[in-house]
């Protein structure tokens, strides 16, 4: 390879360390977006627009230190979603060294895709102690050409037992929002939903769209594959797209809740709002040798929409 080459390689996928030394790889493409990725937790920390801002929420007050998960960004919920099992809060894949997968299976191929990388996850040890079913979970994290930010997961069940096994998972996608009450989500009215702060009791929205003035922690059911998630501050608009994930989690804790979580600044509620692919009602299980695959995919696109009123772009290119 040509030292120019070598160099061009390097635009796109660069391993270094982080925070507290921990390994990360940051991921560019070539107009500008970069990603970064944590071994840590198979975590991104940080998604990039052209112009360099910031379009994930970590929290100030993030600790990057096992055995704590990293406050924001994209933490990954396995083996369990919430706390509603033997494990604990969202499972250990948040919160385990993950390692890079230098042997993955094929994907689908897509040659503009340069900025990319495969993570993988193995049971531990100590793992089996706590969860006793072995598995391969394979996280790939791309960064699209237009900057668009997918994830991807296998999960297989490669228990040598004949034993199967279930789970719940989650996406834990922390947005960066400029004010929380000038922020509308799309695409999950009219539909039913457990509401965790009355102890998951089925609730159906209404309403024409989700806003937000008090502390919000639900995961809606059978949800579209496209959720629109609008920062009328920003004039931005995220668009959350899902595959292999049939429910979304929307969660903002408030002021009081902010205030008694540790690693969470009391007035950072204010720009975060969490919408997550999710599989949470009916749990996956998997025989042995089977695997399940779920992705999402965010893109940031300007909007100028405002409340119910007509895009005014559109109207002037009389679309």
């Amino acid at each position: 390879m040509s030292s120019g080459a070598r160099e061009r390689e390097k635009v796109f996928v660069e391993h270094c360390k982080g925070a507290n030394g921990l390994d990360k790889v940051v991921l560019r493409e070539v107009r500008g977006t970069s990603a970064e990725v944590y071994l840590y937790g198979g975590q991104v920390t940080s998604w990039k627009n052209e112009y360099g801002e910031e379009l994930l929420f970590v929290s100030s007050k993030a600790t990057f230190k096992s055995p704590k998960a990293i406050r924001g960004g994209i933490p990954i919920c396995f083996p369990q979603f919430g706390s509603h099992g033997s494990l604990e809060q969202h499972g250990f894949a948040r919160n385990r060294f993950w390692s890079i997968d230098h042997d993955p299976p094929p994907f689908p191929t897509n040659s503009g895709n340069k900025a990319f990388i495969d993570l993988i996850l193995k049971p531990s040890e100590e793992d089996s102690k706590i969860w006793s079913h072995r598995y391969e979970f394979r996280l790939r994290v791309t960064l699209g050409p237009g900057g668009d930010l997918m994830l991807t997961s296998r999960i297989r069940n490669t228990n040598t037992d004949g034993k199967s096994f279930t789970f719940t998972f989650a996406y834990h996608t922390y947005l960066f929002v400029t004010d929380i009450s000038e922020v509308r989500v799309e695409g999950l009215e009219t539909l039913d939903y457990l509401d965790n702060l009355k102890g998951r009791e089925r609730f159906t929205e209404q309403g024409d769209a989700i806003t937000f003035e008090s502390e919000v922690d639900k995961i809606y059911l059978s949800t579209p594959t496209k959720i629109a998630i609008l920062d009328h501050e920003r004039k931005r608009t995220f668009v959350l797209r899902k595959d292999g994930l049939p429910d979304a989690v929307v969660w903002n804790p408030w002021d009081k809740k902010a205030k008694a979580i540790s690693d969470f600044g009391d007035d950072e509620y204010k720009h975060m709002l969490c919408v997550e692919a999710a599989c949470v009602e009916k749990p996956i299980t998997l025989k042995p040798g089977e695997e399940w695959k779920g992705r999402q995919e965010l893109s940031a696109v300007p909007s100028s929409y405002c409340s119910g009123q007509l895009d005014p772009c559109k109207v002037l290119q009389g679309g």
